[in-house]
């Protein structure tokens, strides 16, 4: 199969694990090369997405390079199937490649956090509230161009929807809480929306008040999507450039490290949603 022009962050993940797994092995390119019956030169592009690996491979790979963890080669072996088109695939040449790795992402995960101190969370604003946000672009988006957005965010929604929805739970600074994204009346449905969807047993939101002061990560989003198991996790970080994904072992400890201050500083659930309402009665 020739080799991709631009792979998703999934396929890219699926390559550095290969490559992580090599070097932690001690093989070479050439031996994993001879391993295949392939050039040498063709490792590295399976290595960094472009070129697709079957199963079989995979599990030949896997058995050399001395990797018994069949969870973690289960996990591996499904991101080599043939990739099915997800609904993110009808925003492809009409978005950004990022937009649509960050909803792959949220897709396969088994749990969703996000920390936000601007805007409430992506997935659960209301169309009004997300309008104003992706309005307030520079440079300027046509009005076709925030309504694609704001109709990708919603779509975004389906894995809080779906029969199995995968568990979510969203850290929000009271800063972001007093937003009027919008104006006052999409800034009201906003929080009464918020506080509605956080009764759901699988999304859970957590405020923290202003009173508690300085926190890890100011100034930042991120999301924060757990794997199948705990190596495959996935750290994303937005930027005026795109979204940037971390999964090297460091860059997970610091922001699972991250989450448990969260857990440990914000609200509980229900205090929380008393916050909301709260806040919503002042504005």
């Amino acid at each position: 199969m020739p080799p991709r022009t631009s792979p998703t962050y999934r396929q890219a993940r699926l390559g550095a694990e290969l490559r992580k797994m090599r070097l932690h092995a001690g093989v070479t390119a050439e031996f994993a090369a001879g391993l295949l019956g392939i050039d040498r030169g063709k490792i590295p592009n399976i290595e960094s997405g472009v070129r697709t690996i079957s199963a079989e491979r995979l599990s030949t790979l896997a058995a050399n390079y001395g990797c018994t963890d069949e969870t973690y080669l289960a996990a591996l072996t499904a991101m080599t199937q043939a990739r099915v088109r997800g609904w993110w695939d009808q925003y492809r040449g009409r978005l950004a490649a990022g937009m649509l790795d960050i909803a792959e992402l949220e897709w396969h995960a088994t749990q969703l956090h996000t920390v936000q101190t601007v805007h409430v969370p992506g997935l659960l604003q209301t169309e009004d509230y997300a309008r104003a946000i992706f309005g307030a672009f520079l440079p300027e988006l046509t009005r076709l161009d925030v309504e694609l957005r704001v109709a990708f965010r919603r779509e975004r929604r389906l894995v809080l929807e779906r029969p199995q929805p995968v568990r979510y739970t969203g850290f929000v600074h009271e800063a972001a809480l007093r937003m009027q994204f919008g104006g006052r009346r999409a800034a009201l449905a906003q929080l009464e929306y918020l506080a509605e969807q956080s009764t759901a047993d699988h999304i859970t939101i957590r405020v923290l008040p202003i009173a508690q002061g300085i926190f890890p990560g100011a100034g930042h989003a991120l999301l924060y999507a757990e794997g199948v198991v705990p190596k495959l996790d996935t750290a994303q970080l937005d930027s005026a450039h795109g979204p940037t994904f971390m999964h090297a072992d460091g860059e997970l400890a610091q922001y699972r490290s991250h989450l448990e201050w969260m857990y440990g500083k914000t609200l509980d659930a229900s205090p929380s949603r008393d916050f909301i309402h709260r806040i919503r009665k002042e504005l």
